[in-house]
């Protein structure tokens, strides 16, 4: 019977046991695998203390027992560094830059169904992955919003080019634009080619889904993380300055096509917030995400941090009884 510390504004944590090495803690989490996986569903995310995980070896071999089928990065939009077999840095955004909440490949119709982060250097200040429930996010959002998303779903609109975010030989990993048109014809999503050269891509997803195991519907999306007002509002004008109010690299909305104003995104991060909890990283720490029940995000930091990432587990949306179909929209939208 595993003992868990449970602090208000912290994930659930439990400690392992001392181990002769990674080979006795990894047959440690197969003993518990099912409380383990009792513990995700309740809590959306649990932090183990004590493993003695120092490299991406050791972060593969935890992976192997907790999400042993892979899922691959799709539709890749932040830069990351591949250590190997499947374990990567969880990003290699620059350390002041805060990520806001969101559920990993939310715009694919499979995404990881969870997630694994690993501390090989904690960094010297901030740096936490804070996580949010988005069973209690979706309670926390005002009615409107929920009924026009489970009633329309969420929209993305992506602008690839190296200049200011990936281009579209990253994220799709091909210097060939056949396989970019394969790829978005049998994944729902409108494409278009720009006179520069540049890619632009239009999706339709649902933004409420229900977990595939305990049946309980959540806020699944990139709709607040993405959209144009979660940016600082110099930078916001400053792109319309520079690209045009349809030039954002990432742009998102409802999808009936109604505009979503900044004070329904305020809405949405302030839901995100009051759902967020965070635990200081210590090397050697794992945690483990449910990622349909919890959202993810990145605070900044100061000093050297090595956070791996692993995902699988992979699910679905069709199995998820999606509010919304997932559909093609015209990629001028």
């Amino acid at each position: 019977m595993l003992t868990w510390e449970l602090t208000p504004g912290r994930p659930a944590l439990t400690r392992a046991p001392r181990t002769a090495g990674i080979g006795e803690a990894c047959e440690w989490l197969r003993e518990n695998e099912t409380e383990l996986t009792d513990a995700l569903h309740r809590h959306g995310t649990i932090f183990l203390r004590g493993l003695p995980v120092a490299g991406t070896e050791d972060v593969a071999a935890v992976r192997d027992v907790l999400i042993p089928e892979p899922t691959p990065y799709r539709e890749k939009a932040t830069p990351r560094s591949d250590f190997g077999n499947g374990v990567f840095s969880s990003t290699d955004l620059p350390p002041a830059q805060s990520i806001r909440m969101h559920n990993e490949n939310s715009y694919t119709l499979t995404f990881p169904g969870r997630l694994l982060f690993a501390c090989l250097i904690a960094p010297e200040e901030g740096g936490a992955t804070p996580t949010a429930d988005c069973r209690r996010v979706l309670a926390g959002l005002p009615d409107h919003l929920v009924d026009r998303m489970r009633s329309s779903g969420w929209t993305l609109t992506r602008t690839y080019s190296d200049y200011i975010s990936l281009g579209w030989r990253t994220a799709f990993n091909t210097e060939e634009r056949s396989e970019v048109e394969a790829y978005c014809r049998e994944n729902g999503i409108s494409w278009e080619w720009q006179p520069d050269g540049n890619l632009r891509t239009s999706q339709l997803r649902p933004g409420t889904i229900s977990h595939p195991g305990t049946g309980e519907e959540v806020w699944f999306n990139h709709l607040a993380f993405w959209n144009e007002w979660s940016l600082d509002p110099d930078i916001r004008e400053a792109m319309i300055d520079e690209f045009g109010p349809d030039g954002f690299p990432f742009n998102t909305g409802f999808g009936d096509g109604k505009p979503l104003g900044r004070e329904d995104v305020e809405a949405l991060n302030e839901a995100y917030r009051a759902a967020t909890v965070r635990e200081t990283w210590q090397a050697g720490d794992v945690m483990l995400v449910d990622n349909v029940l919890c959202a993810h995000g990145r605070d900044p930091f100061r000093g050297d941090r090595r956070i791996a990432v692993a995902m699988g587990r992979p699910v679905d949306v069709l199995d998820c009884r999606p509010s919304v179909l997932p559909a093609v929209v015209p990629a001028q939208a």
